[in-house]
């Protein structure tokens, strides 16, 4: 399920407004051929699951009287290793540096910490915080990161908001840098929403007065644009500003997001090879490429389909929801963008209801806007529409 921007706008049409007797029998044969399609390849997910049950009953005994255990044994096993590897990357988590070495004493003026939250499930969330140490602050900033990536990565726009007197709270999903779940997976991104609306409480608690707003990047964009159509998250928001969001997402082929759904639901946690997008540059930095590649807490694994078709679904609701977007909002996007659909958010701006909105797209940019070389002036701007946004709500 290689997931692709549709920033082509390129469209195939399955059906045309009249259909030979030709095309109906094509038409009928492809069906026919997907139907067999998905037969055999649920008919082979099971039998590898069938045989990885009983190797594992296996290890555990030789006697078929203890066999009949194999299969909880086997879950068991799966889920130990889970919870390990959520232990692995809590603890690579907190190694993660909270000041930049080399800020010049900038970072001597901002406390830091990191905590769990239970998210809606009883999850654990792993969460940072960055605060102004000699200012009140004049507002707060949640930042929700991008499919596949983790809170840690955004320490530097951290300090740069926290030397303008903007407190930072940053949450990695479900499945991803220290908090729990299978590393790489969303069984749904409405549970993203649901945890950001417990961070959000949290937040309001500590800070009782203090204007939020929420900021998302890329997925994290569609997850906060989504969150916002809620009355009851919208009301705790002075606005949202949407990095490069993934407003209009394709499937490579037609036939992907057909059966995505089905896939969602028989093999959840499959994972099709060579889907990922490490190819694809998302910053004209070679530094920050690096970086973000050889980072441990980064997935570069393929994508799983349930994770997938969470994209696509997302997408299609927001793409049909435009007009229903009131909150006020920033939208930033890169023209050069290979990842999302820089014309997508031209999209949001022109449909969306809100009274306050501004669209940013720079010219060459590409996808990872606070990575890109210009990240200083990119995070000014987030800044400056804050304090705008600060100013209205004095008047």
């Amino acid at each position: 399920m290689m997931m692709t921007s549709g920033a082509t706008g390129r469209i195939v049409p399955v059906f045309r407004s009249v259909l030979s007797l030709r095309a109906l029998l094509r038409v009928a044969v492809a069906l026919r051929a997907l139907f067999l399609w998905l037969l055999l390849l649920v008919g082979g997910l099971r039998r590898r699951r069938a045989v990885s049950e009983a190797a594992a009953a296996a290890e555990v005994s030789s006697s078929p009287a203890e066999a009949g255990g194999g299969t909880w044994k086997a879950r068991r096993r799966r889920q130990a290793a889970e919870e390990e590897d959520v232990r692995r990357r809590r603890a690579l988590a907190e190694a993660v540096a909270m000041a930049e070495e080399d800020a010049g004493g900038a970072g001597q003026g901002t406390r830091w910490d990191t905590f769990l939250v239970a998210g809606a499930r009883r999850n654990a969330l792993f969460c940072r915080l960055w605060t102004p140490a000699a200012k009140e602050m004049r507002g707060i900033l949640v930042i929700i990161h991008g499919l596949n990536e983790h809170s840690g990565r955004y320490l530097h726009f951290a300090e740069q908001l926290t030397a303008c007197g903007f407190g930072v709270y940053a949450m990695d999903w479900i499945g991803h840098g220290g908090s729990d779940g299978l590393h790489g997976y969303v069984p749904s991104l409405d549970y993203v929403i649901e945890d950001i609306e417990v961070l959000l409480d949290k937040v309001r608690m500590e800070n009782p007065g203090v204007p939020c707003f929420l900021l998302g990047h890329s997925t994290g964009g569609a997850v906060v644009l989504k969150a916002s159509l809620y009355p009851h998250i919208r009301e705790k928001l002075e606005g949202i500003i949407l990095t490069s969001p993934a407003l209009r997402v394709k499937p490579a082929h037609p036939i992907v997001g057909a059966v995505a759904p089905i896939f969602s639901l028989v093999a959840p946690k499959f994972q099709f090879k060579g889907a990922n997008k490490r190819g694809i540059p998302v910053s004209r930095d070679p530094a920050a490429l690096l970086a973000k590649y050889s980072d441990p807490l980064v997935y570069t694994g393929p994508i799983r389909v349930r994770t997938g078709h969470e994209i696509l679904r997302i997408s299609s609701y927001l793409l049909h929801n435009l007009k229903k977007v009131s909150v006020p909002f920033m939208v930033m996007h890169g023209t050069a963008d290979r990842v999302t659909d820089p014309l997508a958010s031209q999209d949001l701006f022109n449909e969306a209801a809100s009274r306050h909105k501004d669209l940013r797209l720079y010219d060459g940019f590409l996808h990872d806007l606070l990575f890109e070389p210009e990240r200083d002036e990119i995070g000014a701007e987030i800044i400056g529409w804050m304090d705008g946004m600060l100013r209205r709500q004095a008047v």
